[in-house]
């Protein structure tokens, strides 16, 4: 069976126009800091700080947490903050499981820049297990758009991750995406590579 790239994926967000300009200036654009995986898909230098107002359980009073991350382009026509567990239990939030565009219903957050803060009403969501691939390599591995797998990961902590969505598309390339709580779960440290099992 061919072999399938795991690659993990930090908290990032995805910004809109009006986002990036409310953020970091009128007029500004994203700053490429290296290219990812995916086609046309970059890390960029510009960070965000995510805030959320949360009651502190202890005390009932209204506190404000946040977490830095890092943005992502290019630009999107929604804002989209993507989390692991541990990020959004840090950060006060219940955030469900999605794939990447699908916010309705989801909670929002206050995002500060250098320039200035935007609030987004909906758009934090723990990103799905998800496998990119072209048409090409779907018929190679006999599954099909939005079909869910298992994975077999094999690392010094080796797992099978389950309810992975299959995502197709000619401008994709083969990788798995799986968040840091995964990640360490998997011990998938380095290029780790897994087998879909049928």
């Amino acid at each position: 069976m061919k072999e399938i790239l795991v690659e993990t994926s930090a908290r990032h967000v995805h910004l809109s126009k009006e986002a990036v300009e409310a953020l970091f200036g009128a007029g500004h654009t994203l700053t490429k800091k290296k290219d990812l995986s995916q086609p046309g898909q970059f890390a960029c230098e510009e960070r965000v700080t995510v805030v959320n107002k949360a009651i502190d359980r202890k005390t009932g009073a209204t506190v404000e947490k946040t977490l830095v991350a890092s943005v992502l382009g290019p630009e999107r026509p929604d804002s989209q903050v993507e989390l692991s567990f541990t990020d959004a239990r840090n950060l006060g939030v219940t955030a469900p499981i999605r794939e990447s565009g699908d916010v309705n219903g989801t909670p929002g957050v206050l995002l500060k820049g250098p320039a200035g803060e935007i609030a987004i009403d909906k758009g934090v969501i723990i990103a799905k297990r998800h496998i990119h691939m072209t048409p090409e390599d779907a018929a190679e591995l006999g599954v099909s758009d939005k079909e869910i797998v298992k994975v077999a990961i094999n690392t010094a902590r080796p797992l099978i991750f389950d309810d992975v969505v299959v995502r197709v598309s000619p401008k994709f390339s083969l990788a798995m995406h799986i968040d840091t709580d995964e990640c360490n779960a998997a011990a998938s440290f380095g290029e780790v590579y897994g087998t879909i099992v049928k």
